[in-house]
């Protein structure tokens, strides 16, 4: 348990270390995307603490959409079933897009967007995530921005959740065991 919350074996990510990173993948999109207006599409609802860091950090015009897909259905695990619940509004026909997600755990969500905006004519599509989980993927499937590479544990906090609660957390957080066992 850390000393500041019971409910968290450690605290890997404060608010500090999240904004560093975002201002970094802030100047990478920036440089990636001179000349250009890509469409940043954040996946709710995780990714949207992420997603304001991210935007405050990048200087280049940008267009937001959102899009809400289900792939835990209440659980602590993937059950590799996506659901569309929430589709854009925009059209990414001949568009550079770039998913704006909280994290990449099993890699089936990022597969699921990426299919689905290909198909919609996306020029290209890329991904800016908060947190990686390699061990974790079950796809080959690789994020093009990365803030952190995490171990394959249950983390909440910074938008992440657990039975939708802790999203308002100003850090992420491995999840005590205890909590969901």
């Amino acid at each position: 348990m850390t000393d500041t919350d019971p409910r968290f074996s450690k605290i890997l990510h404060d608010h500090r270390e999240i904004e560093t990173a975002a201002k970094r993948i802030g100047a990478q999109i920036d440089r990636d995307y001179a000349g250009k207006t890509p469409i940043l599409v954040v996946v709710l609802k995780g990714a949207v603490m992420w997603a304001g860091d991210l935007f405050r950090n990048i200087s280049i015009d940008v267009e937001m959409d959102f899009i809400d897909i289900a792939s835990y259905h209440g659980g602590i695990a993937s059950s590799n079933e996506i659901t569309l619940r929430t589709d854009l509004t925009s059209d990414v026909k001949d568009r550079d897009v770039i998913i704006v997600e909280d994290i990449v755990d099993t890699g089936l969500s990022l597969r699921y967007l990426e299919s689905l905006l290909s198909r919609r004519g996306a020029r290209s599509v890329k991904t800016a995530t908060m947190l990686n989980k390699q061990k974790g993927h079950k796809v080959d499937i690789r994020a093009d921005y990365v803030g952190f590479e995490i171990d394959n544990e249950f983390v909440a906090g910074y938008g992440l959740d657990y039975q939708e609660i802790w999203r308002n957390l100003p850090f992420i957080g491995v999840v005590n065991p205890d909590i969901y066992s």
